[in-house]
């Protein structure tokens, strides 16, 4: 692969895209982004953390800064498609997490579409595009089958691409993970949803970044499970974050209905969505759990060690990522 040839993330001052744009930047490659969001700003509390929790060294922060930025405009899409004039691999991480305001599944879609069309019409090679595990188009829930009808449109687009199947992220900037151990640090009890012993495999978002950088390279549809190298059940999960911060709660078994109301309670108090209830049924679905190989090397429990002085210190706002929103 030709170092200057350009490469594209979408939200490369969010989450995942921000360590995706990252890794080709120290790879030395052109990097772009597609972003509706915020200029960078490295994390208040350090860099991003890298495998086995180390620290990663990524180029300086002004690397970042100096991307060069095109909007997500994707009600214009001829000038969607110049933004990706000459870009090789487009990085996709672009979606929403649920319904709300002035964002939703249904725009999400065809907001991708959108971009799937335009990438086609630039002339890109390929796109590495995030979805989920267990996506069906007939399934109940928004979420799963919204990203499966991506996934068809994706394959009958054309492109060249890889689609990575990520179950729930962790790193600095994490959501579920870290506000697990918010929970734990404030409250004296955990509920979990019915006997808790439904499955999922947390990848770092660090070794998704690798996965996601390593596919760009390839040619070919191909179709990967993101997954990490350890299970638990929702209840071991709980139990270890507990663990590695120093917070052993008692587990309490609700109906999923209780939980869902109590999960709207902390929400109306931290002015976030904390949970929602398609999030609850497809938990408890085992839609988060996939039978085939670890994808990343990082085991949460390593990760959780090395950063249990600040995992759950302070509350991650999904609401708060969004205002403006932004890609993901």
């Amino acid at each position: 692969m030709n170092n200057k040839t350009i490469h594209a993330v979408t939200g490369a001052f969010g989450y995942s895209g921000r360590y995706i744009a990252t890794r080709l930047l120290a790879a030395g490659r052109e990097v772009i982004t597609l972003t509706n969001s915020q200029p960078f700003r490295p994390p208040e509390n350090g860099r991003p953390v890298g495998l086995a929790g180390k620290p990663s060294a990524p180029p300086p922060v002004a690397s970042l800064q100096d991307i060069k930025v095109h909007p997500l405009a994707f009600a214009d899409p001829e000038s969607l498609a110049a933004s990706l004039a000459g870009v090789d691999v487009l990085y996709n991480t672009y979606w929403v997490r649920f319904n709300h305001g002035s964002f939703s599944h249904a725009r999400a879609i065809a907001n991708t579409r959108t971009l799937f069309a335009a990438a086609k019409r630039a002339g890109v090679r390929r796109v590495v595009h995030v979805s989920i595990t267990n996506p069906r188009a007939d399934s109940p829930l928004e979420y799963f089958a919204g990203k499966a009808r991506l996934e068809q449109a994706l394959a009958e687009s054309g492109l060249e691409y890889s689609i990575l199947r990520p179950t729930v992220l962790f790193g600095r900037e994490d959501i579920l993970i870290n506000n697990i151990a918010w929970a734990l640090r404030r409250f004296p009890w955990f509920a979990v949803f019915g006997d808790g012993s439904y499955r999922l495999q947390p990848i770092c978002v660090e070794d998704l970044a690798e996965l996601a950088v390593a596919e760009g390279r390839q040619s070919g549809p191909r179709i990967i499970n993101a997954i990490g190298p350890e299970t638990f059940t929702y209840r071991e999960l709980v139990t270890a974050v507990g663990a590695a911060i120093g917070r052993r709660r008692p587990i309490v078994p609700v109906s999923p209905g209780l939980g869902y109301a109590a999960s709207r309670l902390i929400g109306w108090w931290v002015k976030d969505i904390f949970l929602t209830r398609e999030e609850i049924q497809g938990l408890m679905a085992g839609l988060l759990y996939v039978d085939s190989p670890p994808a990343g090397r990082t085991r949460l429990t390593d990760w959780m060690q090395a950063h249990a002085a600040t995992l759950g210190a302070s509350y991650a706002s999904e609401l708060g990522r969004r205002t403006p929103e932004r890609s993901r």
